[in-house]
This record gives C-alpha cells, structure tokens and sequence, in this order.
C-alpha cells in the first residue's frame, strides 16, 4: 500500500515559509518520497499501518493551508500513467 500526501501551505510570511520547511522535513524524516512538488508518497506494509501514519499526519498540527491524504494499493499505484512533455 501507499500513503499520498499532498499539500497546500502558505508561504506568505517567514512563519509561513517555516511551517512548510517544517513539515515538509518531517514527511522526509518519516520516510516519504517526492513524486511532484507539494505531493509525497510513502510504502506501508498494511491498512494498519496505513492508519498509523495518518494519525502521524494528523498531529503535525497545520493551522492554514490544505492537506490531503489518499491510501492506495501498489497494483493502483502501478497504474498511474507517466506522460512526459517536450
């Protein structure tokens, strides 16, 4: 299974800019993968698991912004299409 985050934060400020620093240094420390900027994807080895992390998610405490988070199947995940431009 896989964990996606993506997220949404202000930057509009030097606290704003610190929380995203933040948070996305812990979603690095925590084992998560940059697909795209503002979109991280990490392997779990159950639902349980899976769950236990986005509680981890959870308690990172966001105030303004947008986080969102998808669980999906690695037989998903395989689907997803890579389409590259010039």
């Amino acid at each position: 299974m896989r964990v996606i985050v993506m997220f949404d934060l202000p930057v509009d400020t030097s606290a704003d800019r610190k929380v995203y620093r933040k948070y996305r240094k812990w979603l690095l420390q925590s084992g998560f993968v940059m697909m795209q900027q503002s979109i991280y994807s990490k392997i779990v080895l159950n639902p349980t698991a899976a769950s236990f992390l986005k509680e981890q998610i959870r308690k990172q405490e966001i105030k303004k912004g947008l986080v969102q988070v998808m669980t999906i199947t690695e037989r998903q995940y395989s689907d997803i299409e890579l389409i590259i431009g010039d």
